[in-house]
C-alpha cells in the first residue's frame, strides 16, 4: 500500500526547484518526534507533496521516496532516520495553505491542524484533490 505524504521546507533552505536541479535527495534533518514517527513510516514508492514554509505557504511539488527510512548516517543517533527522494514535477499553480483551509476535505489534515509539523501524512483522496487543486487553471 503506497503512503501519501506532505514535506515541509523553508524554500530559502532548500527549494523544490533545489530538488528538481538534483534530481534525487537525502530528506534529513527532522527532529520532531512526531515527524520522525511519519518518516519512519514511509515506504519505497510512497507518494509526496512537497509545502514550502515562511512567505511562500504552499504545496509546490511532487516528488517519489525511493529508499525507505534508514538511520541517519550523519547522526549517530538511531531515532534519527532519513528517506531518499526523487524530484517529479512541480505543480502547475501552487497550492496555497489558504485554498487548503477552505476545503472540507482537509479539515482533519495535520498541515492544518500541526502548522509546525514537517512531515505529515495525508489520506489518498487528500493527496488526489491537493494534486488536481495545483493542476486546476
Amino acid at each position: 500500500m503506497t503512503g501519501h505524504w506532505i514535506l515541509k521546507t523553508e524554500p530559502s533552505t532548500y527549494s523544490f526547484a533545489d530538488l528538481s536541479r538534483a534530481k534525487s535527495a537525502v530528506w534529513d534533518g527532522v527532529k520532531n518526534a512526531v515527524a520522525l514517527k511519519n518518516l519512519a513510516k514511509m515506504g519505497k514508492g510512497d507518494r509526496l507533496l512537497v509545502y514550502h514554509t515562511g512567505d511562500e505557504k504552499a504545496i509546490v511539488g511532487r516528488a517519489t521516496v525511493v529508499r525507505a527510512a534508514y538511520p541517519d548516517p550523519k547522526a549517530g543517533d538511531p531515532r534519527l532516520v532519513v528517506v531518499d527522494i526523487a524530484a517529479e514535477d512541480a505543480l502547475a499553480n501552487p497550492v496555497t495553505l489558504a485554498a487548503i483551509r477552505a476545503e472540507p476535505l482537509f479539515a482533519d489534515l495535520a498541515l492544518v491542524r500541526m502548522p509546525r509539523l514537517s512531515v505529515v501524512a495525508c489520506s489518498e483522496a487528500q493527496y488526489r484533490r491537493l494534486v488536481a487543486m495545483g493542476e486546476e487553471r
